[in-house]
Formats: structure tokens, sequence, C-alpha cells
């Protein structure tokens, strides 16, 4: 069914799912083998104070910007803290989450004026997406793209042999620090559109997913997207049908994961099967 996307909105919003399938595959794979699966829903509520004072200063045309810094930011920190301060990844994600989470707390309990307007942040508002937003993302997922070429085999040196890597001449720190950026800059993409409870699942979903099926990165990329890209189509036409014609309020977003969810669970088969068989072999 196609008549639904031929409304405006509705073509903005799985144009904006498909650019966010371009990188959520990808990317959420190396979430997976690193497991940063808390790393990332940190980051997810670290650009909370970012998008606040971005909204402040610039009212909605501003999240981007203040979400950005934040997003960068938190990058840099949690970097720091895992690498100079020799905290575990936890301990220093769950400083850096509380902290910035508890100052975004603090300046929106300062201005109620605004407070429903950030709340949509929370959620995300896929069906309100701008041709800037899709512009924007747009742009982040180039940067994100590029990235991901040049980088991903000295990531994947690093997440399955981080000793090898180092004994390479790989500089582990700023192999870290990139990719805590990519997945900012992950973030900074989705969380209008599907908002900071929701986002996480972009990161996690996906590649979990792919591995029922595949044990192969590149491939598990390449799944991972799909599956992005058919949970927003079936997510943004559940949403549509339930709306029009059962009177059902479904948030377009929260459809969307719902059907990435379900695609994990429809695979979960897959994977016994896969492990069936591989036992099967060796005995």
């Amino acid at each position: 069914m196609i008549e639904p996307f031929a409304v405006p909105f509705m073509g903005r919003a799985l144009t904006e799912i498909a650019l966010l399938a371009l990188i959520c595959g990808p990317v959420s794979v190396f979430v997976f083998v690193r497991r940063l699966s808390f790393v990332s829903d940190a980051l997810t509520h670290t650009v909370f104070p970012g998008v606040v004072i971005g909204f402040v200063a610039g009212g909605m045309e501003g999240l981007f910007a203040g979400a950005l810094v934040a997003g960068l930011l938190t990058a840099v920190v949690l970097t720091v803290l895992t690498r100079s301060a020799r905290l575990t990844d936890d301990a220093a994600t769950a400083v850096v989450l509380t902290a910035m989470f508890s100052i975004g707390v603090v300046l929106v309990s300062r201005r109620t004026s605004y407070t429903s307007d950030l709340t949509a942040f929370l959620f995300g508002r896929l069906l309100t997406v701008t041709p800037r937003q899709i512009t924007e993302t747009a742009v982040l997922a180039a940067v994100i793209l590029v990235a991901l070429a040049v980088g991903s085999r000295a990531w994947l040196f690093r997440a399955f042999d981080p000793a090898g890597a180092a004994a390479a001449g790989l500089r582990i720190g700023w192999l870290d620090l990139w990719l805590n950026v990519l997945i900012a800059l992950v973030v900074v993409a989705a969380v209008r559109a599907v908002g900071t409870i929701l986002v996480v699942a972009l990161l996690v979903v996906p590649a979990a997913a792919a591995r029922m099926v595949t044990g192969r990165p590149a491939v598990m990329a390449v799944v991972g997207g799909g599956l992005v890209l058919v949970a927003g189509y079936a997510g943004l036409l559940l949403s549509w049908t339930a709306s029009l014609r059962y009177g059902v309020a479904l948030t377009s977003a929260s459809a969307v994961v719902l059907m990435l969810v379900l695609a994990y669970l429809l695979l979960l088969p897959v994977r016994r099967r896969r492990d069936r068989s591989l036992t099967g072999g060796l005995t």
C-alpha cells in the first residue's frame, strides 16, 4: 500500500526513516559487537540539556544545533573518562548520563512555558518532519557513511582483538573517541524524529535482529538497515490505519519501534534453527 505515502507529511516521514536506515543498520553493528548499548542509551539522554539550551536560544530550529553540541561533548567526555580516569565504561557512562540529564531537568523546571514542546522531543514527531530536517539528516548521514567507509576495518579489529589492534599500531583511544562521536551523530540525526526514549531501539535492535540470520558484520549491517526501512514503512502504515480507520491513537514513532521489535521476535526461531544445525554438524 503506497497511497498513504502520497500525502506529503507521510512521504517526508518515510524519507526520514530511509535515511536513518542507511546509518542505523551499520552503526548498530558496532554498538552490538562492542556492547555499547548502555552508551547509546546514555547518549540519547545526555543530549537533553543541549536541546533545552538550543530551544531557548532558537526555538524549534535550535534543537539540532543544541543536540549536536551536547552529543559531541558527551562523546568526548565519555572517552576521556574511560581512557584517562581509569573508570569502567559503565561507571563513566552512568556519571555522564546522570550529570547531563539532571542539568536538562533543572533547565526545564525553570521555564514551564516550553515544557510541552520539549515533551515532543522525548517521544518524537515523525509526522512533522520538515524538508529542512530531512536535509540536516541527509548531511549527517553522508558524514557518517564516509566515516564508516574509512574506519570500519579498524573498529572491527579493535572490537574483536583490542590487544592485537594496539600491537598493530592502532590508537585505541582515538578509535573509541571516533566511534562514540559516530554514535552521537546518529542520535542527533534520529532523536527529533523518534524521540530520546525510542532512538536507542534504532541503535540496538537492528544488529541484534540481523545477528539471528548471519554472523558476518557486513551482512548484518545490510540486513539491519533493511529491517529499519521495512519497520518504518510498516509502522507508519499501521499508525495511519489505526488512526484513520479505527480511531485508535498510535504514535508513528512508537509504531515503527514496535515493528522493529516484532521483527526481532520473529527472527528468534531462525537463530535457534541455525544453532541446532551447527550443533548437529559438530556431532
